[in-house]
């Protein structure tokens, strides 16, 4: 015997996520392409790639001049605060 299955009014059969998880036991591997597709490609090209690691760069030292600038400023404050007293 077949299950019953409820039928909704607004259901078009489409759907918006692929549910195939890897490691699922009902993960099909042969319904996956290799070939991604030219939007979902996993190479930068070398322009892209040195763009990006300028961008990692630049966001290291940002965050190593803030820590930098905030240590120097709490040094300062304590040799201050040292004088004083």
């Amino acid at each position: 015997m077949g299950r019953n299955r409820k039928v909704y009014d607004d259901d078009d059969g489409r759907s918006f996520a692929d549910m195939d998880v890897d490691g699922m036991p009902w993960f099909a591997r042969a319904t996956h392409r290799s070939d991604p597709g030219p939007g979902n490609r996993d190479e930068l090209s070398p322009r892209e790639r040195r763009k990006a690691l300028l961008g990692v760069f630049l966001a290291i030292l940002a965050v190593t001049l803030i820590f930098g600038v905030a240590f120097l400023l709490v040094i300062l404050l304590l040799d201050s605060a040292r004088a004083i007293l």
